[in-house]
């Protein structure tokens, strides 16, 4: 997908948007743009994919909630097919193409209490995935300003 450019009124009205819930009358006031410009602003970048507005949570005040961040080697080089794979996967956040030791770095969300364990992840989800080389996983157990979409 090519890259979109957002000019400086995009930029600072998503910096405004970090408080899903501000409302666009605030942002033009702040902005000294009208409420129709801020709207229709973020209506197209919603449609072009460049802004998405949603509710995440603290993973750290979730019972049972865990994240994990997990590095993958590949035995291929088609890793964009890949982390898209690896994105459908029950539990999976984000899966980015990446430098350095490994090839994919996976963000999961897991959840003793909805029975969806790291086992379980890689019994039934992982397994799903051809050409896996290598797996490691880092548990989190603190974090700041870790915000992730409930998706359990």
């Amino acid at each position: 997908m090519p890259m979109k450019k957002i000019d400086d009124t995009n930029k600072e009205i998503i910096k405004k948007l970090l408080d899903g819930r501000k409302a666009f009358s605030a942002i033009a006031d702040e902005l000294d743009i009208t409420e129709n410009t801020v709207r229709s602003r973020v209506n197209k970048m919603v449609d072009e994919g460049i802004l998405k507005i949603s509710g995440l949570v603290d993973p750290t005040l979730i019972p049972g909630l865990q994240i994990i961040m997990m590095g993958v080697k590949m035995k291929t080089l088609d890793l964009e097919h890949k982390a898209e794979e690896f994105s459908r996967l029950r539990g999976v956040v984000s899966a980015a193409v990446v430098t350095g030791r490994y090839d994919l770095m996976v963000e999961v969300e897991l959840c003793e209490e909805d029975n969806f364990s790291l086992l379980d992840f890689f019994k039934y989800e992982l397994v799903k995935i051809e050409n896996v080389l290598e797996v490691e996983t880092y548990i989190v157990y603190c974090s700041k300003n870790l915000l992730v979409p409930y998706i359990l």
